[in-house]
């Protein structure tokens, strides 16, 4: 009989952050073993911190782009699942909160990184959706495209959209 292995906890708040022409901000994560992977900016929640909250830390952090709470807007999407973590093989149960940012300008600047985002982070890509569909890449939420048509056309729904979890093995 095996030992039950817990997952870890981790919530987070991710940003869909979209360009005057329409193109999704993702970055390429290298996971240190075996996948390549194109995300969306964000990270944890801080023990005491709100989603709302980390997301416009995390904006800052990772893109530089600063907004407020109050013009965050509401969450767009949300999703769940497990997954490994990128070095150690962990198990992760992960909460995701997503919100949409539109900037105004595509001018990215990641000198807010911690040390493993510097280390996993390989590039970013600002992706049309038509790229998004087209990629055989690893792109992260699955059906991203679909969820980004669906926000610039309709704009944000009245309670946010569940989203699928592909596991990262």
């Amino acid at each position: 009989m095996g030992v039950a292995v817990i997952p870890r906890f981790r919530p987070t708040a991710r940003l869909l952050v979209v360009d005057p022409r329409k193109r999704l901000l993702l970055f390429r994560f290298d996971n240190g073993r075996d996948r390549v992977s194109w995300l969306t900016p964000g990270g944890g929640i801080h023990c005491g911190e709100t989603v709302e909250a980390a997301a416009v830390r995390e904006l800052a952090e990772e893109t530089g782009y600063v907004v407020t709470e109050a013009s965050l807007g509401p969450a767009v999407a949300t999703r769940a699942g497990i997954w490994r973590t990128d070095r150690s093989g962990r198990l992760v149960f992960g909460a995701d909160t997503f919100f949409l940012v539109r900037v105004a300008h595509s001018l990215v600047n990641t000198d807010g990184h911690e040390e493993l985002e510097r280390s996993i982070i390989t590039g970013l890509r600002w992706w049309t959706e038509d790229e998004l569909r087209a990629t055989s890449e690893h792109v992260s939420p699955p059906g991203v495209a679909d969820l980004m048509a669906s926000l610039l056309a309709d704009g944000v729904p009245d309670r946010p959209v569940r989203l699928s979890w592909r596991a990262v093995a």
